[in-house]
């Protein structure tokens, strides 16, 4: 067990309800072989290099919005097969948000459930950085579009439809620390209600 995994983290990350689809199945699921990394637009990380020499933050800020790319990237790999066998989410997580993670794929997999398709992320950037703060703090605000993810039932053989007042795009906020070894996701909140 890591230093990390033993750690108490500020907040509990809603892995599952992050991208609003514990409403459509239990947990969070669809269901392709494919593990390709879910990456953030490359305008977030185009922003982020423009602006290095006028802002003193931006290093810090790219690093951060390559660690919610990461958690993101490892979260999708893990719920294309209902398992984090073979991810490295405990990287860029709390021990708290990956106890919740682990329960969201126990439900998964309880009801024969995967991830299929594409999580998209739009307008990523960092809104707050407190360098300053006894642990360096940075918020990181994100619009998710889930029009492309499908929740596939491999009980079944097929995707399950997604309730009809799922929003598809959404506004969703996550906090961030500077640990020892980098910068680490401690909270996810999404906002169904605030559609971008």
């Amino acid at each position: 067990m890591t230093d990390r995994q033993t750690r108490p983290g500020p907040g509990v990350m809603a892995l599952c309800t992050a991208v609003g689809l514990s409403l459509a199945l239990t947990g969070c699921g669809g269901g392709s072989d494919d593990a390709r990394p879910q990456t953030l637009p490359s305008k977030a990380s185009s922003a982020a290099s423009a602006s290095t020499s006028a802002d003193p933050d931006a290093a810090e800020k790219a690093a951060v919005l390559a660690s919610y790319s990461s958690m993101w990237a490892e979260q999708m790999k893990a719920y294309r097969k209902a398992s984090a066998e073979g991810t490295e989410l405990e990287r860029y997580v709390t021990a708290d948000a990956l106890g919740q993670f682990r329960n969201d794929l126990d439900r998964m997999r309880t009801a024969g459930t995967v991830v299929r398709g594409d999580l998209v992320h739009d307008d990523t950037t960092v809104t707050a950085v407190d360098m300053d703060a006894q642990t360096p703090t940075a918020t990181v605000q994100d619009c998710l579009d889930i029009s492309k993810w499908q929740t596939y039932s491999t009980k079944k053989n097929e995707v399950l439809p997604m309730p009809s007042a799922q929003p598809l795009r959404y506004v969703a906020t996550a906090t961030a620390q500077k640990w020892e070894d980098g910068w680490i996701i401690t909270a996810f909140t999404p906002d169904g209600a605030q559609q971008c």
